[in-house]
């Protein structure tokens, strides 16, 4: 990958070592890029890291301060716009309390143009190019994020930012990641927080009471040859915490109960299928009910905490909500949400769908990419909480489970589901009480 013609040159310097530019979404919490000029010496010269002499008085910390641009990775959901706006405002108090000018903070849902914002690779050009000549440092942080602007300034100050510089890829090397443990992982109230630049909230949200049962109805696709194996699990585990529930099958088995929706089953994509529990949904449900999770036969989910997370959602808004993926972003393509993990959806989000004229091409194609391709072309944004995940427990570094209250896991292969629920997803006495994080007795599995 050679660099083009005009780019400024770029060191990715991150928190920690789970840190990706593809899919899923980042790993960290937080981490900043130093930006280069055009025309500096050329990269083979200039070494990875120079130390720089710290500074401990307020002018040059308010001068090193206005060349830091803060993005924050904020979504247009009212719920999340107000988090990120809440984080802008802190950074800016802080900033203001040092007496001089005010850096740059920007909130990419503000950005025009930008699908795959949130995968950061879309927005460099554009920022190398608007930054490049005026700023040493971009510095992205989630909408969670807590930063103590003075210590970021002191751990940034270790660094000469015009010594460093984009190593582009050779022979399948990449750019060079420095580890900063002051770029923490922990939680805002951990004994480490003197020592750390950034925190986090580590935290299940909750907006006030959680939504009532009656309010989340949920769907589970299934098919007849996984009746036996896949619907005892859901009925073991997860099945007793929703007041509304449907199984949606290719046959009708009483026992269970299922409903046969008249959609051949399919060995992939089932476009069909969803789009029929959508429309069954809308027309046959109570108008009361404002919410809708669709899942698979083997999704392991808490409805208990989607119930608390969705306090902080409003049912008026067109909501679609889980585990943001992506298809062809910075080339035309689109966000979508992943079925594995569950969809949520708002009543209002699956009218404003139905009556447009958007559908499956076909009826095995990917229920969840055409329905990202479709909230996409109506200009409604799909919603992501790394809470809902694709995989099993066992498929993510144990670091990142450790600091979140996980709503959701998909897949039965190699494991005993049963296990993994009453492991990661079921409610305990304290959680039921406070919403807090607890000490799970989580094996290693």
């Amino acid at each position: 990958m050679s660099r083009e013609p005009g780019c400024s040159r770029w060191l990715f310097f991150a928190a920690c070592a789970h840190l990706f530019f593809l899919l899923p979404p980042l790993r960290t919490r937080a981490f900043a890029v130093s930006v280069i000029p055009e025309g500096a010496e050329d990269e083979t010269e200039l070494p990875v890291l120079q130390k720089s002499e710290k500074s401990g008085t307020i002018s040059k910390r308010s001068k090193e301060l206005k060349e830091i641009v803060f993005i924050i990775q904020s979504q247009s959901n009212s719920f999340h716009s107000k988090r990120a706006e809440d984080l802008k405002r802190d950074i800016l108090k802080q900033a203001a309390d040092l007496g001089k000018e005010l850096p740059t903070v920007l909130l990419i849902h503000q950005m025009d143009g930008h699908e795959g914002a949130w995968t950061i690779l879309p927005l460099m050009r554009d920022f190398s190019v608007t930054y490049g000549g005026n700023s040493s440092w971009i510095f992205f942080c989630e909408e969670d994020t807590r930063i103590q602007v003075v210590k970021l300034l002191e751990t940034l100050g270790r660094f000469d930012a015009s010594k460093i510089a984009l190593y582009i890829w050779q022979k399948g090397e990449g750019p060079h990641l420095t580890p900063v443990t002051e770029f923490c992982t922990d939680d805002m109230n951990s004994y480490k927080v003197d020592h750390c630049a950034t925190t986090f909230s580590n935290f299940l949200p909750l907006c006030g009471e959680p939504v009532k049962k009656e309010d989340v109805f949920v769907a589970v696709k299934t098919c007849q040859k996984f009746h036996a194996d896949r619907i005892p699990v859901v009925k073991q585990t997860w099945e007793r915490e929703a007041a509304l529930i449907e199984y949606y099958s290719d046959y009708a088995d009483s026992s269970i109960p299922t409903v046969d929706l008249g959609i051949p089953n399919t060995d992939r994509g089932h476009c069909g299928k969803t789009f029929a529990i959508l429309e069954r949904f809308l027309n046959h449900s109570s108008r009361r009910t404002p919410w809708l999770v669709i899942v698979d036969d083997d999704t392991l989910i808490s409805i208990f905490r989607l119930r608390k997370l969705l306090s902080c959602y409003d049912p008026n808004e067109p909501v679609f909500l889980g585990e943001r993926y992506g298809y062809g972003l910075g080339t035309g393509g689109y966000s979508y949400i992943t079925g594995g993990g569950g969809m949520v959806f708002s009543r209002i989000a699956v009218q404003k769908l139905l009556a447009s004229k958007c559908r499956c091409y076909s009826m095995d194609a990917p229920d969840d990419m055409v329905l990202g391709m479709c909230f996409s072309g109506l200009g409604i944004p799909i919603t992501h909480s790394p809470l809902f995940h694709q995989a099993r427990p066992m498929d993510y570094p144990k670091g990142y489970l450790a600091h979140q209250i996980p709503v959701s896991f998909h897949k039965h292969w190699n494991i005993d589901p049963v296990k993994e629920y009453f492991t990661w997803l079921a409610p305990n006495t304290e959680e039921s009480l406070n919403g807090k994080k607890v000490g799970y007795n989580r094996e290693d599995l």
